[in-house]
């Protein structure tokens, strides 16, 4: 990680599936919608088999249901995770950037955003279009290009070329690359477990609100 001494603004970059959200909302769809063995490719890309970009479009692929059938699911299951508010709060009184980069879907982040009253956040995701065959999802790079893979760390290297320090704030696999490129690791759930194993400083967490009390004395 990075000096804090180096850099003077500051930018928090925040996962949205199992960070902000409890759970991970593209999982709780391909329960339900995937016509086929999506858990299989799951293990593919944790295994390293196949690219986080590759999974997505694979499995999104076998989601048939339209765009009002998948967000019923999105209202009736999805639940934020406490200290949300408080963060975003914390970060406009502070004057940090509060940026969500996440591998989910553009289409239930920002619904779940505008149905809490954070429509106007700054949201990087895949990009997904409906068709009779299936999602296709994209991801698009900072640069405008389609990359496969590393779609959060692009970010962070674009903001540390921006001068920002940057807090990262995540959960899990994909996590782990542009968190330690990070000068603060904010960690849950498998993204805390990879910190411990390889000795990186972190702040771990339950609740935002522990992540709140941190940036309040920054």
């Amino acid at each position: 990680m990075r000096y804090l001494s180096e850099v003077s603004k500051t930018l928090i970059q925040c996962d949205f599936d199992g960070t902000i959200t409890e759970e991970d909302v593209s999982f709780m769809m391909l329960d339900v919608f995937a016509g086929g063995n999506w858990r299989q490719l799951f293990s593919d890309y944790q295994e390293g088999r196949i690219t986080v970009g590759h999974f997505n479009r694979e499995a999104f692929s076998m989601v048939k249901a339209d765009r009002e059938s998948l967000l019923e699911i999105v209202r009736a299951k999805v639940k934020v995770r406490p200290g949300f508010h408080e963060l975003v709060a914390c970060c406009r009184r502070k004057g940090f950037r509060f940026v969500i980069v996440s591998n989910g879907l553009d289409f239930y982040i920002d619904e779940i955003l505008r149905s809490i009253g954070m429509a106007d956040l700054e949201v990087f995701a895949a990009r997904t279009s409906f068709h009779s065959e299936g999602l296709k999802v994209q991801y698009i790079g900072p640069d405008g290009s389609l990359l496969d893979s590393d779609f959060k760390l692009a970010y962070v290297n674009l903001f540390l070329n921006e001068g920002y320090r940057i807090a990262y704030v995540g959960n899990g696999d994909s996590d782990v690359s542009p968190a330690r490129k990070s000068h603060h690791i904010f960690a849950t759930d498998v993204l805390l477990e990879h910190c411990k194993e390889k000795n990186l400083g972190c702040t771990s967490f339950t609740d935002l609100n522990e992540v709140v009390k941190v940036l309040e004395s920054w």
